[in-house]
C-alpha cells in the first residue's frame, strides 16, 4: 500500500510538530549538588534570628549537598532553614518541583517565593523516607504562608521563581541530616 501526500499536508503536519515540541517544556535545572555549583550560595537562617538555639549547616559531601543540624525549642526556637536565590522565569510551562534526595525519615518543608524580598513563603511539607527518593510537589499545590500561618489567598500561580528553602521545624528538639543530589523543575 503506498501513501502519496501533497506539499500542504506535509507542510501541515510539520507545523503541528513544531508548535507541539515548541509547548513542551524541558525540566529546568534549579541546583545540581553533584556538579562544581557553589555550595555556599545556600545560606543558613536559623531560628536564632528569633533569639532560638536552633543550629544547622550546609555542605557538599559525596557529590550530595547535606543540610543538618539540631533543632531546639530552647528560647521560643524551633526551626532550622536553607535558603538559594535562584532566579527562574517562564515558571508557568512547568508543574512541579522535583527533588532527588536521601531523607532521615523526618518531615521537612520546601519553600518557594516569587519574589525573593516577599515576606511570605509557599510552602508544601512532605515527608521523607530515610532512602534515596524523588518527591514531586505540584506548584499548584503550594500555600502561602507566614510564620506557619496560611494566608487567605491563591495557592502559588506565578511565573517566577526567585527563591527555593528548605526548612524543619516539627516543634520538638530533634538532630536532622537530609541529603540532596538536585532540585528541578518539570
Amino acid at each position: 500500500m503506498m501513501f502519496i501526500y501533497s506539499k500542504a499536508q506535509i507542510m501541515k503536519s510539520i507545523l503541528y510538530t513544531f508548535l507541539f515540541m515548541s509547548q513542551v517544556q524541558q525540566p529546568y535545572l534549579v541546583f545540581n549538588f553533584n556538579t562544581a555549583e557553589n555550595i555556599n550560595s545556600w545560606r543558613i537562617v536559623n531560628d536564632d534570628v528569633m533569639g532560638g538555639k536552633s543550629k544547622s549547616k550546609m555542605s557538599l559531601k559525596d557529590n550530595m549537598g547535606v543540610f543538618e543540624g539540631e533543632v531546639s525549642l530552647e528560647n521560643n526556637g524551633g526551626f532550622a532553614m536553607t535558603q538559594f536565590d535562584c532566579k527562574v522565569s517562564n515558571v508557568k510551562g512547568f508543574e512541579k518541583i522535583v527533588l532527588d534526595i536521601k531523607g532521615d525519615g523526618k518531615v521537612y518543608q520546601f519553600r518557594i517565593k516569587e519574589n525573593q524580598y516577599n515576606i511570605y513563603s509557599y510552602v508544601q511539607s512532605f515527608k521523607t523516607t530515610g532512602k534515596d527518593e524523588i518527591i514531586e510537589l505540584y506548584l499548584k499545590d503550594f500555600v502561602p504562608q507566614f510564620r506557619g500561618v496560611k494566608l487567605n489567598s491563591p495557592n502559588f500561580d506565578k511565573n517566577t521563581i526567585e527563591q527555593v528553602s528548605l526548612l524543619i521545624g516539627d516543634k520538638r528538639n530533634e538532630k536532622f541530616r537530609i541529603q540532596l543530589n538536585k532540585i528541578t523543575l518539570k
